[in-house]
């Protein structure tokens, strides 16, 4: 089963996304917060992302989803320090951090592929949440 991973500047951010994708599934989908810096503070970790990935990796791949731009910096940075095996199956999601982490989660739990649920993940970015 795909693995996804949140990156936040914040770590409650991170964890709330992640408590709230898994309720949403209530499945077995292996949801990784990456939140802070290792020291506690705001900001991102690349070394915390690297391990995030591999923790939700089982082989099928991972999917990261991510707050603000050095997000996307410090998670490319992460996958730069990855084995080749792993590096080809993980992907970021150009997708808004807690839509597309709970359609992530959900693609994920359906037993989709890497590509589908990064597509699934994009797709909420437009989401109509008002009907004017």
């Amino acid at each position: 089963m795909v693995g996804i991973v949140i990156v936040s500047h914040s770590s409650k951010i991170a964890e709330g996304i992640v408590e709230l994708s898994r309720q949403m599934v209530q499945s077995n989908v292996k949801i990784i917060p990456a939140g802070g810096t290792s020291d506690g503070r705001i900001g991102t970790d690349a070394t915390k992302i690297l391990e995030a990935i591999k923790k939700a990796n089982d082989g099928d791949g991972v999917i990261v989803l991510a707050d603000l731009g050095s997000a996307i910096l410090s998670t490319e940075m992460a996958i730069d320090l990855l084995d080749e095996d792993i590096k080809n199956k993980v992907i970021i999601a150009d997708a808004p951090v807690v839509e597309g982490s709970v359609a992530a989660a959900v693609e994920a739990s359906l037993g989709s592929d890497l590509e589908k649920i990064k597509e699934s993940a994009e797709e909420s970015k437009r989401l109509i949440k008002i009907n004017s």
